[in-house]
C-alpha cells in the first residue's frame, strides 16, 4: 500500500486501509495454500514452494506492520492522549477549567462574605475558624 507511512487523517483513510490489509490477508492465505498445493504433488517443484512460501512470509510480515499500526493509533485514541482528530484533551481542559472558576468563586464569596461582617465580628474569629473555613473548599 503507497500510503502507509504516511499517517491516515480520517476514518475513511483508516477503513480503506483496513479494506487492504483484508485484500493482503487474503494474498497470503492464498500463497499458503498454493504452497501446500505445490506439496501435495507427487513431483512438487521446489522453486514454487519457495517462491509461495516467500510470497506468504513477506505478505504476512507487512500485514503484521500495518495492523500494529492501527493497534497503536487504537490504543492512543482509548488512553485519551491527544491525538490528530481528537476532542478529548480539549474537553477534559474545559471541565478542569470550570472546576477552577467555581472554586474561585466559592473561594471569592467567602472574601466577600468575611469582608462584608462587621469589624467587632471579625475581631472575634479565631486563626482556627478561618483554618476550617479554608479546609471546607
Amino acid at each position: 500500500m503507497a500510503g502507509s507511512s504516511s499517517a491516515p487523517s480520517s476514518t475513511v483513510e483508516r477503513l480503506k486501509q483496513l479494506e487492504a490489509v483484508e485484500g493482503d490477508i487474503v494474498n497470503a492465505i492464498q500463497s499458503a495454500g498454493s504452497a501446500l498445493q505445490e506439496l501435495s504433488k507427487d513431483k512438487p517443484v521446489m522453486k514454487n514452494v519457495e517462491s509461495h512460501t516467500t510470497t506468504f512470509i513477506k505478505t504476512l510480515v507487512d500485514v503484521e506492520k500495518k495492523l500494529t499500526g492501527h493497534i497503536n493509533y487504537l490504543t492512543q485514541v482509548s488512553t485519551g492522549q491527544p491525538h490528530e482528530g481528537s476532542s478529548y484533551a480539549p474537553q477534559k481542559d474545559l471541565l478542569l477549567a470550570y472546576h477552577r472558576i467555581d472554586h474561585i468563586r466559592s473561594r471569592l464569596n467567602d472574601l466577600e462574605r468575611v469582608t462584608a461582617e462587621p469589624v467587632v465580628h471579625r475581631q472575634q474569629l479565631t486563626q482556627s475558624d478561618l483554618l476550617q473555613m479554608s479546609e471546607q473548599h
